[in-house]
């Protein structure tokens, strides 16, 4: 196939850069919110195509990372208000959870990882982007459009119910 010549090969060629960075982590990040695989594929590809289309207003003002977690968030948001995905059996596959950015002491990741799926959405998300991928609160905030104050809020109450469940504490900074 002959790489088109002109404007939209800088596109391209950011959007190919994009993808092979961030594909496995967009994956994960919506497998863990979807808890589908099908869908989670489906997610990040609206994902990139979102981004494709958005590539000339992207204004710089959050990294790349953060701006890809927003649209893949909003695009399994999207997704879990459709009617007919509350039937569908989503089974989680193990192989597909992915292991936290930082590490914690007498657990392995998959006992975390089930645990992480079993939170309500919006506490699921924020234990994604903050401990799993290793955004900073601000960067967590921008990616789900909501104020630091509520992300910190979130996570210390997905960090309680975590706690319940597994039996241990966890502190973040």
């Amino acid at each position: 196939m002959e790489i088109v010549k002109g404007p939209d090969n800088d596109r391209v060629q950011t959007l190919t850069s994009m993808v092979q960075q961030y594909e496995m982590p967009l994956f994960r990040t919506c497998y863990m919110i979807l808890r589908d695989r099908g869908l989670a594929e489906d997610a990040v590809q609206e994902t990139f195509l979102k981004a494709y289309r958005a590539l000339d207003t992207f204004r710089g003002e959050c990294s790349e990372k953060t701006w890809l977690m927003r649209i893949a968030v909003n695009a399994c948001r999207d997704m879990q208000r459709a009617q007919w995905l509350r039937f569908e059996d989503r089974r989680i596959q193990p192989e597909l959870l992915p292991d936290p950015a930082q590490e914690y002491e007498g657990f392995n990741s998959l006992d975390l990882a089930q645990e992480v799926i079993r939170l309500p959405v919006r506490h699921r998300e924020v234990v994604l982007l903050y401990f799993y991928h290793g955004m900073t609160m601000t960067e967590t905030a921008a990616a789900l459009g909501v104020s630091a104050a509520t992300v910190h809020k979130r996570l210390n109450q997905a960090l309680a119910r975590l706690k319940h469940t597994l039996g241990r504490g966890y502190t973040h900074g």
